[in-house]
């Protein structure tokens, strides 16, 4: 790990060295794409720069031990170091774990309700309204491709772009099937009701990333339902396509023309065509799975939400807060943190 790491500390110094020559910016793709590649490497060179200092103070502190006057202090700073040392060390191991290549990207998220009629639905709206308040509090902005709501206020399904850097690292572990249990409105006795809806969360794909046969798409294009005023229900604007080799379905009726709605209905089938792609590669080469905590299976019940109890579970790492108003707020990031060190400890003991 060490050659590695002197490895990445040489490759930034280059880096940092290239940025201050004058013709640096000449080429702005390519300035980017290093400068990328720099902003990467410097939180893995400061923690090898602190690992190296922690081991200096060690040696120096070793050294003067022999010193009875300064004996009993130079213990001190020398526990002091290693514990220093070996925190370093495990925070080292995880930033020198491959990256997932899409965590930087924005990502699309599809609700859909579940097993539980109209309180599935209405559950897939709190969903919705979770997502959209976690993403403003991240400086994250939602941008709406389908919406079919249902005459209580429900959700049959929302598909939306969460359109922000980094939105695929944290949302990412929210793929699978979320359970609730309260009182319906609609539940007169007073009743506690289970209910589902499942979430798929896929990295946001370009045309250019997934290869598209144009003739293997069907376009149709229909009405707009729901909200949208006149102009959207009396034109054709929606948009559905048919991908034929797949079965693949996506439609956006979201936008007040044709072709707006047709290119956001691409970028959610290349998406959709991607994340078939990784699952026969991962069904193929089983090393290369990803843990069962960032697995993102759709049919996985990944987290319960208890109303009467007020409280959120998360069934993949046993973890239980007490505050579900909070969390239907948006306050996600306790969930998510304990999910990202649950999948970074799975990876580094596949690595060991």
């Amino acid at each position: 790990m060490l050659d590695k790491l002197r490895a990445v500390s040489n490759r930034y110094e280059e880096l940092c060295a290239k940025s201050e020559q004058p013709d640096f910016y000449n080429d702005p793709k390519k300035a980017a794409r290093l400068l990328r590649e720099k902003n990467d490497l410097e939180p893995i060179v400061e923690a090898f720069h602190a690992y190296n200092t922690a081991l200096r103070d060690m040696e120096d502190a070793q050294e003067l031990m022999s010193d009875p006057d300064m004996k009993e202090l130079c213990q001190e700073t020398y526990l002091d170091a290693k514990m220093r040392k070996e925190e370093l060390y495990r925070q080292l191991q995880i930033l020198l774990l491959p990256k997932d290549p899409n965590d930087e990207k924005s990502v699309i998220v599809e609700i859909r309700g579940g097993v539980g009629g109209e309180e599935s639905a209405l559950f897939a709206h709190s969903l919705f309204r979770m997502y959209s308040m976690y993403a403003a509090k991240m400086g994250w902005n939602i941008e709406l491709l389908n919406y079919n709501d249902t005459e209580l206020g429900g959700v049959k399904e929302a598909d939306f772009i969460v359109n922000g850097r980094g939105a695929y690292s944290r949302l990412k572990y929210e793929s699978g099937v979320h359970r609730v249990q309260r009182v319906p409105e609609t539940e007169s006795g007073g009743r506690v009701h289970t209910s589902t809806a499942t979430v798929a969360v896929l990295p946001e794909m370009e045309e250019v990333d997934v290869q598209i046969n144009p003739a293997d798409i069907e376009m149709q294009v229909y009405r707009a339902s729901g909200a949208g005023g006149q102009h959207v229900n009396k034109t054709s604007s929606a948009v559905r396509l048919i991908h034929k080799p797949s079965g693949i379905v996506v439609a956006c009726q979201e936008e007040r023309s044709q072709l707006q709605n047709r290119e956001k209905c691409m970028r959610m089938l290349a998406s959709k065509l991607y994340e078939i792609e990784q699952e026969r590669i991962e069904s193929e080469h089983t090393g290369l799975r990803r843990s069962q905590v960032g697995s993102g299976m759709r049919n996985e019940r990944i987290r319960t939400y208890n109303f009467p109890q007020g409280r959120v579970t998360d069934h993949r790492v046993n973890l239980t807060l007490y505050k579900i108003d909070s969390v239907m707020d948006g306050a996600l990031d306790e969930i998510i943190d304990a999910l990202a060190t649950a999948d970074q400890a799975e990876k580094l003991k596949n690595t060991q």
